[in-house]
């Protein structure tokens, strides 16, 4: 029976052409929608990763309560030897510490005296070391404004509208004013090497960057860190690998009321991005639903089309004395095939265009040139084991579900005057 249905699929194209169309279009859109949404997700945990918070960040314990105010008094400190351990530990990371600092700039005039000021909030990277991956990390050749990156001590790149706004050049002078991480007050002159594009509205108009030995000056931290981020080298977020470090790492012997003992925390568990991971992990399922809801009233419509087309068709063989129920089963089981054929066709063709992009991405930078910093200007795709088989949750559901609802009107023939339907 299974094989004379698909003869029948197969070979009365006027009967599967259509439905199997529907189908293999949406399971393509379904396919081709959750492989983009896996890729923009990837592409925001590795953004979010490399801006502030790396697939595991350590910290003080202090720190780590407090973070959002950036408290440097409860900074780490010997990060050379826990930077030596943490490799260590993960030779597959880069590690790398930053401080997160904030301050006044002050602006001198050509008598030396303040001409302006403005709030600052900063990072500090190590932008000098020769081989060291901050530069790519945080993508600061692809966002200068103006000017060049620090070469020489003492040199920072400004967002450009703070420059903007303070009136500096490339070149000009400026006074961080600041405290140490002792609570002293600090003041160090800068030159503003470059101005940068942040992508944010927030960081264009107060942020900065300088190096972290300057910085480190400057705020009295010698071989200390507000933050040591661990990130994969291979750039790909492994949530169960951060996790078994993390347990490792926070199992050390430390006295657990030390409140300068170093913690570690995975990127998924740090404070405001396990909501994100919440979210983008119900975006599969809403894919699957809107598809699957979709699809089926297309398809019950389909089946309402096919039904009334083939209203003699069924007449006759329930005349012939073939039961209404077969006649109903018969129609779910084409439902079926049509669903698999057009879920593979459909899977292939998403597979495909997933492929592609994953592999040479879309490049959007001339459409998002406000968003260079934190988002990837490069669209990409990201196929999974699950984009294998999640068309075939709408393509077979969507199909079977529209034609049960339309195969109904099978039971609504009456069979005492199916001959005079017939004759007429």
């Amino acid at each position: 029976m299974i094989r004379f249905l698909i003869k029948g699929v197969l070979r009365d194209r006027s009967r599967s052409l259509f439905p199997m169309l529907i189908v293999t279009a949406g399971v393509f859109l379904t396919v081709a929608t959750y492989c983009y949404v896996k890729g923009a997700e990837i592409n925001m945990v590795r953004s979010s990763a490399n801006l502030r918070h790396g697939h595991v960040k350590v910290m003080t314990a202090a720190y780590a309560a407090e973070a959002d105010q950036v408290p440097n008094d409860a900074a780490l400190t010997g990060v050379t030897a826990l930077t030596t351990e943490l490799k260590a530990l993960a030779p597959e990371m880069d590690w790398v510490a930053r401080i997160e600092f904030g301050g006044l700039l002050d602006v001198p005039d050509a008598k030396g005296e303040t001409k302006v000021q403005a709030p600052a909030a900063g990072i500090a990277v190590d932008l000098r070391t020769p081989g060291s991956p901050e530069r790519a990390l945080l993508g600061l050749d692809r966002i200068i404004v103006r000017g060049r990156q620090p070469q020489a001590a003492d040199e920072i790149l400004l967002g450009d509208v703070l420059a903007r706004r303070l009136g500096l050049e490339p070149g000009g002078r400026v006074t961080l004013i600041g405290s140490t991480m002792h609570g002293a007050m600090s003041m160090t002159n800068f030159v503003v090497a470059g101005t940068i594009r942040f992508g944010m509205r927030a960081m264009d108009q107060t942020g900065l960057i300088a190096d972290l030995t300057d910085i480190r000056k400057a705020l009295d931290m010698e071989d200390a860190a507000g933050e040591v981020l661990g990130l994969f080298r291979s750039g790909i977020f492994n949530p169960a690998r951060t996790e078994a470090l993390t347990l490792a790492f926070n199992a050390r012997p430390a006295d657990p009321n030390d409140a300068f003992r170093p913690v570690m925390q995975p990127l998924q568990r740090q404070p405001g991005l396990d909501y994100m991971f919440q979210v983008l992990g119900s975006v599969g399922l809403i894919i699957i639903l809107v598809f699957l809801l979709a699809m089926s009233l297309v398809q019950w419509n389909a089946g309402l089309i096919g039904t009334l087309r083939r209203y003699g068709e069924f007449g006759l063989r329930l005349a012939l004395g073939e039961s209404k129920g077969r006649a109903y089963r018969s129609l779910l089981a084409e439902a079926v095939v049509i669903g698999i054929l057009g879920s593979i066709i459909g899977t292939a063709l998403g597979l495909a265009l997933s492929y592609y992009l994953q592999v040479h991405g879309l490049d959007v930078s001339g459409m998002m040139k406000n968003l260079s910093f934190l988002m990837d200007p490069v669209l990409r795709s990201k196929i999974t084991p699950f984009a294998y088989i999640i068309g075939f949750i709408p393509g077979l559901l969507a199909s079977v579900i529209g034609t049960a609802i339309a195969g109904r009107a099978v039971y609504r023939r009456q069979t005492a005057s199916l001959f005079k339907e017939l004759e007429s």
